[in-house]
């Protein structure tokens, strides 16, 4: 049986289909049963019918069947030292594999949860410096197509999702699942959390939002999170909570809505910031020794905050002054594909 820090985790798998496995059964059992044949039949003269006569091949395919299937009624025996021994050394064998077959449907369910929780166990004991996402709905998704395209390997994400059809998806797509209620501290328990570099709070309400934050400083008081809200009123609570970072959806969608009649360049100029891959990318990155020194101004990207000593500095903040070594820079710059070789 499962323990209780193993349950609701799923793993990334790619099932093959019941039909498939049904049929691939079929076909090894089809191969056994005709060698059992062939083998009786080459060496039928060592067999002896009691209603006389030689053994035909339907006689031979007859004796396969009732002996692989165990059931043996005795009328087809063999007789010769030497069909014996191949009874023994081979057709026994084959019996054993032809049962294993027939009965590997229920073998496999048997022994697939003790499967599972030895690769949950390995899991568990491997994965660190990973993200966890709580909800894969439209904004867990476009979270985790964000982290993949910045070099996230899907291996170092976890989704939480209350709905078994969005863990089943996640894991399709090569992600680790929880199931369960992120704001429950068990099931947050079970992403292993504690060890985790972020975590992403993505839920359809604000008030599950709050508490899945609080649950998550309560497991991890050092971990960064961010976290989004729908009502701008709430994002006080959200920060409150102890989230580090809060996104209002309704609010940034406004303003962009609002900016589209009469500025609609703007609204160009951010989709592409916030599109990765394509045009141009925001990045955050360390100040390279070559820039120390350097006004924000005079470097080749274009520098939109300078993080120094936990305080952020926006780009005309007169404290920025030159960069120093250990300065955090938020900045714009051209996307370039990877050359080809």
């Amino acid at each position: 049986m499962l323990s209780d820090d193993h349950s609701g985790v799923h793993l990334a798998h790619s099932e093959e289909s019941p039909a498939r496995q049904v049929w691939r059964r079929v076909v090894i059992a089809s191969v056994v049963l005709v060698l059992t044949v062939l083998i009786v039949y080459l060496d039928r003269d060592g067999y002896r019918d009691n209603n006389g006569g030689e053994i035909s091949v339907l006689d031979a395919t007859y004796y396969a069947t009732v002996t692989l299937s165990t059931t043996g009624y005795g009328d087809i025996t063999p007789v010769t030292p030497g069909a014996r021994l191949v009874n023994i050394l081979v057709i026994t064998p084959m019996r054993i594999a032809f049962l294993l077959i027939l009965i590997g449907t229920t073998l496999e369910a048997l022994t697939a949860r003790s499967r599972e929780e030895f690769r949950v166990r390995r899991w568990r004991s491997r994965v660190r410096q990973h993200v966890v996402v709580c909800g894969y709905g439209t904004k867990g998704r476009s979270a985790i197509r964000a982290l993949l395209s910045t070099g996230t390997d899907a291996a170092h994400i976890v989704v939480v999702d209350p709905d078994p059809r969005a863990i089943e998806e996640a894991t399709s797509a090569g992600l680790t699942g929880v199931l369960g209620d992120a704001g429950r501290m068990e099931v947050l328990r079970r992403t292993s959390v504690e060890k985790a570099r972020a975590v992403v709070v993505a839920a359809n309400r604000d008030d599950a939002a709050v508490l899945i934050v609080l649950t998550v400083r309560q497991l991890n008081p050092s971990v960064p999170i961010t976290a989004s809200v729908r009502e701008e009123e709430n994002a006080s609570l959200l920060r409150q909570s102890g989230a580090d970072s809060v996104i209002t959806t309704s609010a940034t969608s406004g303003r962009l809505l609002g900016l589209s009649p009469d500025q609609p360049g703007v609204v160009h100029v951010v989709e592409d910031l916030l599109t990765a891959g394509r045009g141009l990318d925001l990045q955050q990155r360390t100040v390279t020794p070559s820039e120390v020194g350097l006004g924000a101004r005079q470097l080749r990207d274009v520098v939109l905050s300078v993080e120094r000593g936990g305080r952020h500095l926006r780009f005309d903040d007169p404290l920025i002054g030159t960069l120093q070594s250990g300065d955090v820079l938020v900045v714009v710059k051209a996307h370039r594909a990877p050359e080809l070789n």
